[in-house]
């Protein structure tokens, strides 16, 4: 993302996804994959990713683009924190391995070009509806839902920070 030798290091983390194959090669397996929005990170999140890399050698975290996010239907001004830099916020986690983007609706694509060894996402979603489970599973990789940790929500932290005096 930065050619500036002074940049923080952990900025490497952060590939396009043309080069995130190449990238993602050279990481330790198994490979864990998840993806979301990350738009204003907070505690749930950090809890859900540091799970998410226990659960392998290498994290990969799939960035909703703000075009993709936006179809997400959480608000017209959401997200609030635009894409490169949720990618710096999202690489400067230690328990992640790699972020890149997708712009579809969902990254079904990007999980068939990448084909990691786990799919997890949050304990929200029933992982066997979802075509990504079907396609990780074809060619014998698992998934699995993380439990969230409950009361963080950075649609209900938005919420209450526009309630509060002087919100908008």
């Amino acid at each position: 993302m930065s050619s500036d030798p002074q940049a923080p290091h952990f900025l490497k983390k952060i590939v396009s996804r043309e080069d995130a194959p190449r990238r993602l090669a050279a990481l330790p397996r198994p490979i864990v994959f998840t993806n979301g929005v990350f738009d204003v990170l907070h505690r749930g999140h950090a809890t859900y990713l540091a799970h998410a890399r226990a659960l392998g050698g290498s994290l990969v975290v799939a960035l909703n683009t703000d075009a993709s996010a936006r179809r997400l239907g959480k608000g017209p001004d959401r997200p609030l924190n635009n894409e490169e830099d949720r990618a710096v916020m999202m690489a400067a986690l230690e328990s992640v391995s790699l972020v890149t983007w997708f712009d579809e609706d969902t990254p079904l694509e990007l999980i068939t070009e990448l084909r990691p060894d786990l799919l997890v996402k949050g304990g929200d979603y029933d992982m066997d509806t979802l075509a990504e489970t079907a396609v990780v599973k074809a060619y014998g990789g698992k998934a699995q839902a993380i439990p969230f940790v409950d009361g963080y929500s950075t649609t209900a932290l938005v919420k209450k920070i526009r309630a509060a005096p002087g919100g908008r």
